[in-house]
C-alpha cells in the first residue's frame, strides 16, 4: 500500500493544521511508524512557510527536543 502523505504549506492556520495532523497520524498508524521516524517523515512533508517555522524550532532545541 502506497501512503501519499498531505503537505502543510500555510502559516498561521489552526485548523489547517490540526486536519494535516490528524491525516498524517492515519498514516503513522498504518504505518506502524515509531515517534522518532513520526518527527522526520513529518517534518518531511512540511512545505513553504512551515518549513521555516520547523528549521527554526529544530535550532532552538537540543538533544532531547529540550529547549535550549
Amino acid at each position: 500500500m502506497k501512503h501519499k502523505p498531505p503537505t502543510f504549506t500555510r502559516g498561521y492556520n489552526p485548523e489547517g493544521a490540526v486536519n494535516w495532523l490528524e491525516e498524517v497520524e492515519i498514516i503513522f498508524e498504518a504505518m506502524g511508524c515509531s515517534e522518532e521516524n513520526k518527527v522526520t517523515l513529518g517534518a518531511y512533508v512540511l512545505r513553504e512557510e512551515a518549513n521555516h517555522w520547523w528549521k527554526n524550532a529544530r535550532q532552538r532545541l537540543g538533544a532531547g527536543g529540550a529547549v535550549i
